[in-house]
């Protein structure tokens, strides 16, 4: 699962997925804005076919956040 997100998330910022860690902050260290986060979001959505909650969402700050909020969905 992390291997995808890191795909996901250097596919749609433009950035080497090498450069991204478990503790990169999506916004701080990746440089992705809010418009970025939401449009990731989507993507994992459309995807994976699920909905992700608007709570958990608001929570994100890290790669591993987002790795784990997939695998409470069971993706």
């Amino acid at each position: 699962m992390y291997e995808k997100v890191c795909k996901m998330l250097a596919d749609q910022l433009g950035i080497a997925a090498d450069t991204i860690t478990p503790e990169s902050e999506v916004v701080k260290d990746l440089g992705a804005d809010s418009l970025d986060v939401v449009e990731l979001m989507m993507t994992i959505e459309d995807e994976y076919g699920v909905t992700l909650p608007e709570g958990e969402v608001e929570n994100v700050k890290t790669v591993q956040d987002i790795v784990e909020m997939m695998e409470r969905l069971g993706k």
